[in-house]
């Protein structure tokens, strides 16, 4: 017979196991995305795709994450498959990448990373409202699970970037797809989440997310802060270059930026600031960081910039999923994750062409209209912060704040 003593031991070996496991598929995740990311479009130009098409294929995953992806993560609430669907879309990708490997065949390829895309881009929403819902159940912290992603980004550019001296460039797809099969494997160990109590996933909140204003200013917010980074993503490095920065240094000064990240998500668990001031500090570090990096600043203070990084990415993204938290129920947690992955890529994507406009007429003043936008982004969330800074939806217990739970 167990006693009560026993009963402490066993929860928090329940919460150990889903914690390294999650962590695990997290670094298959973003690992993926980290070989994929630098690498895909290496292998596009090998295997004799041309530039024009080149830029449709890249486009195809911004577009599925405003239109497909929100309709997957909802269906797979409203069947209450939440891991079920993780792994389908995980093995699914997968077979899409293989596929995809398949042709050279400038609209074959097109198709098949059509199918892919659509398959792939609900996986890091699925996984996020799967870890919220893990944080209520086990009272973890998001942060220490999620820098495992951010690690494994890292790890999985470096390997890629290694082997393209080592194997031809028109063998890349295949390092891609086996980075996906990896994580289709760890996506077995994914252990199924028990909400007591929770609502049915066919409920009124399922259908009222968008018309509550708090949680339409949270994903905005975030949106338009983590959109800031367009103009940075799409030629910090071609700018760096422009002005005499090697390899080495471009390199360097993006791996800091992601180091920061970790470094913010490793200590998340000590926060004590509400989610709300964590997003108003991501917006405040993105208007100083952008206004600084409009001044085509020497190396040592684009160091300290990127190393700012941190606080614009990993302070929002943590104050979000602390927001969420507390506004969105479990049973919904996917479709909002969804929701908020939709509303970013509109929000990036166009962004991104408004940067390209810009950046071709005025060069690094660019980033003035990024700063711009990282002020409208803490300015929604402070106009909202009496409504969004209340009780919590999704935990029974207090968490951290500052660790997104």
């Amino acid at each position: 017979m167990s006693s009560e003593s026993e009963i402490p031991t066993r929860s928090h070996s329940d919460s150990r196991r889903f914690a390294v496991r999650l962590a695990v598929f997290y670094g298959t995740l973003f690992g993926l995305v980290g070989t994929h990311l630098p690498f895909f479009p290496v292998w596009l130009k090998a295997v004799g795709i041309d530039a024009s098409w080149i830029g449709i294929i890249i486009a195809v995953p911004a577009v599925t994450r405003f239109t497909t992806l929100p309709f997957v993560t909802g269906l797979a609430e409203q069947r209450q498959t939440l891991r079920g669907a993780i792994i389908a879309t995980a093995f699914l990708t997968a077979i899409g990448f293989s596929i995809v490997g398949l042709f050279q065949v400038a609209v074959a390829v097109f198709a098949a990373y059509v199918f892919t895309a659509c398959v792939w881009t609900p996986m890091v929403p699925l996984t996020d409202g799967y870890a919220l819902k893990g944080v209520a159940r086990y009272g973890l912290n998001y942060g220490p699970l999620r820098l495992w992603g951010s690690a494994a980004f890292i790890a999985g550019a470096l390997v890629c970037g290694l082997l393209v001296d080592v194997i031809a460039p028109q063998h890349l797809i295949w390092v891609i797809a086996a980075m996906a099969t990896v994580g289709a494997i760890a996506g077995l160990g994914l252990r199924p989440i028990d909400m007591a109590g929770a609502t049915p996933a066919g409920s009124a909140g399922a259908t009222g997310l968008l018309r509550q204003p708090g949680f339409l200013a949270i994903i905005v917010a975030s949106a338009l802060i983590q959109g800031s980074h367009a103009a940075y993503y799409a030629f910090a490095s071609i700018t760096w270059q422009a002005t005499g920065f090697g390899g080495l240094t471009i390199a360097g000064l993006w791996v800091l930026g992601v180091i920061a990240e970790i470094v913010v998500f490793a200590l998340s668990p000590r926060f004590t600031v509400s989610p709300v001031l964590l997003v108003i500090i991501g917006a405040s570090s993105a208007i100083v960081r952008w206004l600084v990096t409009a001044q085509e600043p020497s190396v040592g203070v684009l160091v300290i910039a990127q190393l700012m990084h941190g606080l614009t990415y990993g302070a929002t993204l943590l104050g979000t999923m602390g927001l969420l938290m507390r506004n969105v129920p479990s049973h919904v947690a996917a479709r909002a994750q969804g929701y908020l992955a939709a509303c970013s890529g509109i929000v990036a994507s166009s962004a991104s062409m408004l940067s390209g406009a810009i950046y071709a007429q005025h060069g690094q003043g660019v980033y003035y209209v990024m700063a711009a936008m990282g002020a409208a982004g803490g300015l929604v969330i402070v106009l909202a912060r009496h409504r969004v800074d209340g009780t919590r939806a999704l935990v029974d217990q207090p968490q951290s704040a500052g660790s997104g739970g």
